[in-house]
C-alpha cells in the first residue's frame, strides 16, 4: 500500500512537471478530466519527457526504495498504536500550524492568504502553497463551484482616488469676461455604444442576490462614447484570425512581407499585449473573441457553448445576414470547438468535420486557405474566422513540418536552430495571408474587407534565451514577454499609431465600433481603443498596465512611466477594478448573463 501511495504522488509530480514545461502552467482537475485531448500533443509530450528524464526518474526513487527495502524493514514489525496516533496528531498539528501562518499573513493580493482563501492563480499558488495544496484547493473549488467573493470598491471624493472616467464634474471656467447675455453654443449630447437595457427593472424583479449585484454593477459602468471612428468600416466584410504563437519578432519585410505590410500600413499598436491565462491555451482565443476574462479552473470556451453570446463577431454578423464561417486546421473538436464555435454563429469546419487538409503536425495555414476561401469569397457580405496552426510548437526541423517546409528560407539567418525554426513556421502564416489577399483581389472584394489578426499567446515553446535572441534584447518576463502585435488592416486605409496600452480584451469593442455594430460597451471587459475611456491591461496574476505605468501584483512594485509613483489609493482603486472584471466575467459565464439582460 505504501509503495502505491508513493507511486501515485510520483505520477502526480511528474505529470505536472511535464505539463508545465509544455504549457507554462499546471493542469487543473477539469483539464485532467479531458486528458485525451492533451494526447494530441503526444510527440511533444514524449520529447518533453525525454528532456526532463533525470528529474522524472528522481521522483520515482521513493516508491522504488520502498519496494526494495520497505517490506524487509516492516515485514516482522507491528507498529504500536501509540505511534499511529502520534503520527495522526502530528499531521493535524502541522496542517493547523500551516493554516495559522497563512491566516495571519498579510492579506494583500497574491499573498499566501489571498491564494488560499480568495483567488486562484496556479503558478503562484504552487510557488507559495505547494503543488499538493494547490491541487487540493482546485478539487475543492471544482466540487463546490467556488468563485471569489469581491466587494466592489467604494468611490468617495477626498483621499480615495477617483478616476476621471468614473466621476464627471461640471467645472465653470472664469476667464474674467463672463457675460450672462453672451451666447453659448449648445452642447452636443454624446451618443454611447449601449443597448436599451432596463437595469432598474432587472434589479427590482430578481431575487438572486448575485444577479442583483451584477445588474447594479453594469448599470453604473460608464459606457464608451461613439467617436470619429464609429462605423468607419460599416458594411465591410470581416476576416478575423487568431494566429497560433504569433509575435512581433515574426514580422520581417524580407521573410514575411504580407505580415509586414499589414502591420505597417494599418492601425499600428505600439503597446499591445496578449497575456497568458491559467488553464488552457484556448483561453487566449476566448479573450480575443468575447472580451471576457477566462474563468479559473475550466475551459471557458467549452463552458460558453451553453450560453447566449450576442457580442462575438459571428453572432453579430449573423444577425445582419452575413455568411459566417470558421475554420481550424487541427482536430475539429479540440477544446470542444465543435460546441463553442457554432454557438458563436459560425458554420464551423476543422479536421474531421469537413476541412479536407493533410493531417500533419502542425497543419499548413496555406493549405487551409486554399481549401476554404472559395466557400465564401463570392458570397459577400461575409465574415470568416480562422484559428491557425502553422505557428505551433515545437520549434525544430525534426518534428515540425512547417519549419521543415520553409527551412531553406531561413538557413541564411544568423540565429540559433530554434529561432530559425520559429521564423520558418510564421512564413507559412504569411504565405496563407498572401494567398487569401490575392483571392480577395481576384474576386473584387479586397477593397471592402477588413482584417483583424492577433495571437492566442506568445510562443511559449521558445526558450527565453531564444526570445531574447529574436528581439535583440533581454525581454522582461513579467510584462515584455506578453507584448505582441494587433493587426487591423484594410486596403488603402489611413495609417494611425495607437501608442497607449491595449490588450486582446479590447479587440471586440474596438472592432464592433469600427464596423458600426450595435453592442453594449458596459457588458464587455475591454474598451474601444478609440474612445476616451482609460486604458487598462490586466494579467493572470492581477498585475496591470495603465497610462501611468506597470504594476506587478506579485511583488507590489509599481514602475512609473513618469518617474513619479502614484499614491497607494490609485493602485488600490485599479486593483479593485481588475478584481471586478475577473469576478463579473466569471459570473457572466456562470449565470448565462447575456441571455438574461438581452432579448435574443
Amino acid at each position: 500500500m505504501g509503495s502505491l501511495f508513493l507511486l501515485f504522488f510520483g505520477i502526480i509530480y511528474a505529470s505536472q512537471l511535464v505539463y508545465h514545461d509544455v504549457f507554462r502552467t499546471f493542469y487543473s482537475f477539469y483539464s485532467a478530466a479531458n486528458v485525451g485531448q492533451a494526447l494530441g500533443f503526444f510527440d511533444t509530450i514524449l520529447n518533453t519527457i525525454g528532456s526532463n528524464i533525470v528529474w522524472i526518474l528522481i521522483l520515482f526513487i521513493p516508491p522504488l526504495l520502498f519496494v526494495v527495502f520497505g517490506k524487509k524493514v516492516l515485514s516482522n514489525k507491528r507498529i504500536p498504536i501509540v505511534y499511529s496516533v502520534a503520527f495522526a496528531i502530528s499531521f493535524i498539528f502541522v496542517h493547523l500550524l500551516g493554516l495559522f501562518v497563512i491566516t495571519y499573513e498579510d492579506e494583500k493580493q497574491n499573498s499566501a492568504y489571498d491564494l488560499y482563501y480568495n483567488s486562484s492563480s496556479p503558478v503562484l499558488s504552487v510557488e507559495k502553497l505547494g503543488l499538493l495544496t494547490t491541487m487540493r484547493l482546485d478539487l475543492q473549488r471544482q466540487l463546490t463551484n467556488w468563485s471569489p467573493v469581491i466587494e466592489p470598491p467604494s468611490i468617495a471624493v477626498g483621499n480615495t482616488y477617483v478616476p476621471s472616467e468614473e466621476v464627471e464634474e461640471d467645472v465653470e471656467v472664469d476667464d474674467g469676461n463672463n457675460n450672462e447675455s453672451k451666447e453659448t453654443e449648445p452642447e452636443i449630447e454624446p451618443e454611447y455604444n449601449v443597448l436599451d437595457i432596463d437595469f432598474d427593472a432587472l434589479i427590482e424583479n430578481t431575487e438572486d442576490e448575485t444577479l442583483r449585484m451584477m445588474h447594479q454593477y453594469f448599470k453604473n459602468v460608464k459606457p464608451t462614447e461613439k467617436n470619429e471612428y464609429t462605423g468607419k468600416f460599416k458594411g465591410y466584410n470581416l476576416i478575423m484570425l487568431t494566429a497560433e504563437g504569433f509575435a512581433p519578432y515574426a514580422v520581417s519585410e524580407e521573410l514575411t512581407p504580407t505580415l509586414y505590410k499589414m502591420s505597417n500600413q494599418g492601425y499600428q499598436f505600439t503597446d499591445f499585449y496578449v497575456p497568458l491565462w491559467g488553464v488552457s491555451t484556448s483561453d487566449g482565443e476566448y479573450v480575443a473573441l468575447t472580451s471576457l476574462i477566462p474563468k479559473k479552473g475550466v475551459w471557458s470556451f467549452s463552458e460558453s457553448s451553453k450560453n447566449h453570446l450576442p457580442f462575438v463577431m459571428g453572432n453579430q454578423f449573423k444577425r445582419l445576414d452575413y455568411k459566417t464561417v470558421a475554420y481550424h486546421n487541427h482536430t475539429f473538436n479540440y477544446y470542444d470547438r465543435d460546441l463553442s464555435h457554432p454557438n458563436m454563429g459560425y458554420e464551423y469546419k476543422g479536421i474531421g468535420n469537413g476541412l479536407d487538409v493533410k493531417k500533419i503536425w502542425p497543419g499548413s495555414d496555406l493549405e487551409m486557405m486554399e481549401e476554404t476561401v472559395d466557400e465564401y469569397v463570392n458570397d459577400a457580405p461575409f465574415h470568416a474566422y480562422y484559428m491557425t496552426m502553422s505557428g505551433h510548437l515545437e520549434y525544430n526541423f525534426g518534428g515540425n513540418n512547417m519549419a521543415l517546409k520553409n527551412k531553406s528560407k531561413v538557413d541564411h539567418l544568423d540565429y540559433s536552430s530554434q529561432a530559425k525554426a520559429y521564423v520558418a513556421t510564421q512564413i507559412e502564416l504569411d504565405r496563407a495571408l498572401e494567398y487569401l489577399i490575392n483571392q480577395l483581389e481576384e474576386a473584387g472584394v479586397m477593397d471592402n474587407t477588413l482584417f483583424v489578426l492577433s495571437a492566442d499567446h506568445y510562443p511559449y515553446g521558445l526558450e527565453y534565451e531564444t526570445i531574447d535572441e529574436l528581439t535583440g534584447k533581454s525581454v522582461d518576463r513579467n510584462f515584455g514577454i506578453y507584448k505582441s502585435d494587433l493587426i487591423i488592416y484594410a486596403k488603402g486605409m489611413e495609417e494611425v499609431v495607437i501608442d497607449e496600452p491595449v490588450s486582446s480584451l479590447d479587440i471586440i469593442p474596438t472592432v464592433s465600433n469600427l464596423l458600426g455594430l450595435e453592442y453594449d460597451s458596459r457588458l464587455l471587459m475591454g474598451r474601444d481603443v478609440f474612445s476616451n475611456k482609460e486604458p487598462l491591461v490586466l494579467f493572470e496574476d492581477k498585475s496591470f498596465i495603465t497610462v501611468k505605468g506597470k504594476y506587478n501584483a506579485t511583488t507590489g512594485e509599481f514602475m512609473s512611466n513618469s518617474g513619479e509613483n502614484p499614491d497607494q489609493a490609485y493602485i488600490d482603486f485599479i486593483s479593485a477594478k481588475v478584481n471586478e472584471k475577473y469576478y463579473y466575467s466569471t459570473q457572466i459565464l456562470d449565470k448565462n448573463y447575456y441571455d438574461i439582460v438581452i432579448n435574443q
